[in-house]
């Protein structure tokens, strides 16, 4: 069974992460599968697999609206779009890993591009 894998605490902040599912709505409500650590105000891209339904939306970016630690509001319109959802027995040739990318943020806040995840030395 083919596995997806993000790394929770990654270097470079804000980082991708996978979805868990995305809603049928106006604005639609993205849930990923851990904290996303992103902020109001930040524009991604979803990369959404054939398998997983919800291909009118494979590709958009949006800018969204943290709701919480797990989920945010991208303002696209998919009430009218395919049902978003991960196969429950995928092949081990199907790619099931859906995920929304940072790509970046509303350029009067910039508050994203000044986080420092690195350690001290």
């Amino acid at each position: 069974m083919p596995r997806c894998y993000a790394n929770p605490l990654p270097t470079f902040q804000l980082a991708m992460r996978l979805i868990a599912s995305i809603t049928q709505a106006n604005p639609a409500v993205i849930t990923t599968t851990f904290a996303h650590n992103y902020i109001t105000g930040s524009i991604v891209r979803l990369v959404i697999p054939t398998a997983c339904g919800m291909q009118q939306a494979n590709g958009q970016t949006g800018t969204i609206v943290v709701l919480s630690p797990t989920t945010f509001a991208i303002d696209i319109d998919t009430s009218m779009y395919d049902a978003f959802s991960i196969p429950g027995s995928p092949t081990p040739q199907q790619d099931i890993c859906a995920q929304v990318i940072p790509i970046g943020e509303i350029n009067d806040i910039l508050t994203a591009a000044t986080q420092n995840v690195l350690p001290l030395p």
